[in-house]
This record gives structure tokens, C-alpha cells and sequence, in this order.
């Protein structure tokens, strides 16, 4: 008797119930994304496509995985867009790379406050000589083409600056993912007025050194008793050494 994997889960199947006694169903999509799976520990496209057409209805499929191999998330996209009833994508911990396809592919794309989602290049290993290095990067190129497709239908932004994106391997949390059209929603709540805390070695230093120079002006400006000429470096003298190393800083 085949076993439900641990990483595909569903509702009992449905096909018994009339249309309108038939429930959303959920999907989970938890772990690496590959073409076959020698332990029914990864998601491939054909345990998915039996689960999916296992039952009708609207499903949400949830997603926590670090993606893999980009020919079989293209499987599963396309069966999502396929699917007769509506699809939400829940992000509860990261889609990446390859699962970030995959989540292109719901009607609305719900994440997680605490989820992130990256986007990045398409990689390979390859073998042989010049002409094969040549031919496997010709290959990523137009891997990289197809991913943008689903981000682009996704997102509305253009292939350029997507492609800049995934140039840079970029990041995104819910906030992020939802301004820039990758994600529709947040599941729960965020305050939109959270201050946004930063750190920057120069503008510390440059404070400490604003703190310093307007110390350096108080005690300049009190009247001092003319003294013997010593060694000591004057008052003018440390504010402009200050003020120049504020401005090399920056």
C-alpha cells in the first residue's frame, strides 16, 4: 500500500461528495525539490501531481523549502496553474530559488511575517572542455530567461531589473516580497509605522566626532590667561583634525 510522504500531505480524498460538500484542501510543501526521490523525503513532481488530483476544490498550498532542481518546480508550476480551482501560496518559513517558482504560481500569495523568499541565478556542474563550458552557460541563460517568465507574469516588473535581482541573489521578508509583487499578502498583521533601525559605522563615528568637536568649541570659548607657549595642541588645531577625518570617514 503506497504511504502518504511526510512532506506531502492532504485531506482525504473527496470524490464521493457532491461539488458543493467539498471542502479547501491543503498541500504542504516542506523540504528539497527534486526529480525523483529515493527516500520520500523530497518533493518531486509526480508525488505532488497525485496528491494535487487526488481531490477538487480550492486548495492552499503551504511552502517552507530551500528549492533544488528548477526543471521540477517548473513541473509543479505549471500544475498549479492548471488546477480548476484557486490556489493560495502560504509561505510559513522560506521559498527560495526553486520554490520560489512555485509560488509564482497561486492566484494570491500569502507570507508568513517571519518568511523570507530569495531569488538568484540558476546554477549547474559541468564537465569537459572549452566548448562545453560554453554550451552549459548558454544553458543557464536561457534557464535564467524561463525563470523570469514567472516572475514576470507574477510581478509586472520588468525582465531587466528581475534580472539584476537575481543577479544580486536577493532576499525578500513578507514586507519587502508584497511592495515589490512577489507576495499579495502578510498572514497576520504588521504595523506599518515600525521605526526602521539601522546601524552605520560612519554615522556613529560621525556623531562621536560632532560630540567631540562642540566639546573642543565650549572650552575654546572661555577666556584663558596668557601662558607660557607649550607643546600642547590648541584647540583650533584638534577641531580641524577632527573635522577632517569626519570628512574622510564619509
Amino acid at each position: 500500500m503506497n504511504q502518504t510522504p511526510k512532506n506531502l500531505t492532504t485531506p482525504e480524498t473527496q470524490e464521493n461528495q457532491e461539488p458543493s460538500q467539498i471542502s479547501d484542501r491543503t498541500l504542504y510543501l516542506n523540504g528539497q525539490i527534486a526529480e525523483v526521490s529515493w527516500f520520500d523525503d523530497d518533493i518531486t513532481p509526480q508525488l505532488f501531481k497525485d496528491e494535487l488530483m487526488s481531490g477538487d476544490g480550492n486548495i492552499t498550498v503551504w511552502i517552507n523549502s530551500p528549492g533544488g532542481d528548477c526543471v521540477a518546480a517548473a513541473q509543479i508550476y505549471n500544475m498549479l496553474k492548471e488546477y480548476s480551482g484557486d490556489v493560495t501560496i502560504k509561505i510559513d518559513g522560506l521559498a527560495a530559488s526553486a520554490a520560489s517558482v512555485i509560488a509564482m504560481a497561486g492566484d494570491k500569495v500569502v507570507m508568513s511575517p517571519v518568511a523570507m523568499m530569495m531569488i538568484h541565478n540558476p546554477s549547474t556542474v559541468a564537465f569537459g572542455d572549452r566548448v562545453d563550458m560554453q554550451k552549459a552557460m548558454a544553458m543557464l541563460d536561457e534557464v535564467k530567461e524561463s525563470i523570469i517568465n514567472a516572475y514576470e507574469i507574477k510581478t509586472g516588473m520588468s525582465r531587466t531589473k528581475l534580472a539584476h535581482m537575481m543577479d544580486a541573489e536577493t532576499w525578500m521578508d513578507a514586507r519587502s516580497a508584497i511592495d515589490l509583487g512577489f507576495a499579495d499578502d502578510v498572514d497576520g498583521k504588521l504595523d506599518e509605522e515600525l521605526p526602521k533601525m539601522t546601524f552605520s559605522e560612519t554615522t556613529v563615528m560621525n556623531s562621536l566626532m560632532d560630540k567631540i568637536a562642540k566639546r573642543c568649541r565650549i572650552k575654546h570659548a572661555k577666556p584663558k590667561e596668557e601662558t607660557k607657549p607649550t607643546n600642547t595642541v590648541k584647540a583650533d588645531s584638534l577641531e580641524e583634525r577632527l573635522f577632517l577625518m569626519k570628512t574622510w570617514r564619509d
